[in-house]
């Protein structure tokens, strides 16, 4: 088994899990960026070619952080997302915008984890004494049958949420144990760091990044569990967010609030403008080719509406044309043509691109065969379709190219 280390350091009590500090300068007054291996790696194995050659011309920096880098759940490569070791490596590696996906715990307060409902796979829950309070609790493979368990914020309190251990997001549905099940990271992430992730709570994030002087997104997630709940409802929800952001006295223009939800990006316009003027709608309409055809139409109406920043994932900017280049898409030309911002997700969660990449690259397969076509999909991104940042798993991947171009 891979990670027996990882493992059985996760397999800890709900009530001894550590709540400790992580120290993120070290005693240093200043940072220094740093972009590790990986960029080299790519820009490496790139086809000969000017891009290659001027991002080679980039190799001894220096670097610095970048609002065009966007840490996409922390670290999550490498690191287990929405942590303070995740945090703390995307600063590291230059990114000028952290997120935080905030969901609501059974007493309605906001907590960083990417779904509402995904304890038992990116935390120790299962192997805690609160695993018995999940809406499913754990039921090893048998019979043919997957294993099967189902553990939401929204099941346990904030004090218990805290008592967490982050690990790398992953189940292995064949598990016939808690252990078993819990080992399932994906080939091209690791284990390395994920003894102990420390979880955090939305004002524990703003106290950070705060700290960092860097700027926020925090991403609503959508509820996994029927509105209201408990009396809780969407809209206060919402709201319960932009007040955090208000309680620590952050100035909206250092916050990208975003949601999947078009009615909250709406409230967000109405209610709380100052935040709401620069709310990013990210737009997962485009996954078919009928939505795609919708979200695209869909735009002026959007804009008309006050919505100034559409976020869709990067595939759904690009094409190949006729001559087989990567260039633009409709609904790229579209959103700029409304004169509306792009963000856009996520880098760096594809593993290797030598089959032609997934979801992310699925506009052009067919022109790609090796990770150094990263930073050729980046580069139309950035000088054609113009987009104003880029979520990453892992930042420094962005970061060296943001500052070759002095994005």
């Amino acid at each position: 088994m891979r990670s027996v280390v990882a493992l059985a350091l996760l397999a800890t009590s709900a009530a001894a899990a550590p709540s400790k500090g992580y120290n993120t300068g070290h005693g240093a007054s200043k940072l220094n960026v740093q972009v590790g291996d990986r960029p080299y790696y790519l820009v490496n194995n790139m086809d000969d070619g000017p891009l290659k050659e001027k991002l080679q011309s980039c190799s001894e920096g220096p670097f610095k952080t970048s609002n065009f880098v966007v840490s996409h759940r922390g670290a999550a490569l490498q690191f287990p997302e929405h942590t303070v070791e995740g945090l703390t490596a995307a600063r590291r590696q230059g990114a000028g915008i952290l997120e935080c996906d905030v969901a609501f715990t059974k007493d309605k307060k906001l907590v960083c984890r990417h779904a509402q409902c995904d304890l038992h796979t990116t935390t120790n829950i299962l192997n805690t004494t609160l695993g018995a309070k999940c809406t499913t609790p754990f039921k090893p493979a048998a019979d043919g049958q997957p294993a099967e368990a189902k553990c939401c914020t929204s099941d346990i309190t904030q004090a218990e949420f805290k008592t967490l251990c982050a690990k790398m997001d992953g189940s292995n549905p064949n598990g016939t144990t808690v252990e078993e099940y819990m080992d399932g990271t994906p080939y091209f992430r690791t284990d390395l760091y994920a003894t102990c992730g420390t979880v955090m709570t939305l004002e524990e994030y703003i106290k950070i990044v705060d700290g960092y002087g860097l700027q926020f997104t925090p991403e609503l997630k959508t509820p996994e569990v029927p509105m209201p709940f408990d009396g809780y409802t969407q809209e206060q929800y919402a709201q319960d967010l932009i007040n955090t952001f208000k309680k620590h006295k952050i100035h909206p223009s250092r916050v990208w609030a975003q949601s999947f939800l078009p009615a909250d990006i709406f409230y967000w316009i109405k209610n709380e403008p100052a935040f709401g003027r620069q709310a990013v709608y990210l737009d997962e309409r485009v996954d078919t080719p009928e939505g795609y055809v919708n979200a695209t139409a869909s735009i002026p109406e959007l804009a008309r509406r006050g919505v100034k920043v559409m976020a869709p994932p990067f595939f759904a900017l690009t094409k190949v044309n006729a001559r087989g280049k990567i260039v633009p898409s409709e609904y790229a030309l579209a959103t700029k043509k409304a004169g509306m911002d792009i963000i856009t997700w996520s880098f760096e969660r594809s593993g290797w691109l030598n089959q032609g990449g997934d979801y992310y690259y699925q506009y052009v397969r067919d022109v790609i065969n090796n990770d150094g076509d990263m930073y050729t999909v980046l580069d139309v991104l950035a000088q054609q379709v113009k987009i104003k940042g880029l979520f990453s798993d892992w930042p420094a991947t962005v970061t060296y190219y943001a500052n070759c171009f002095g994005l």
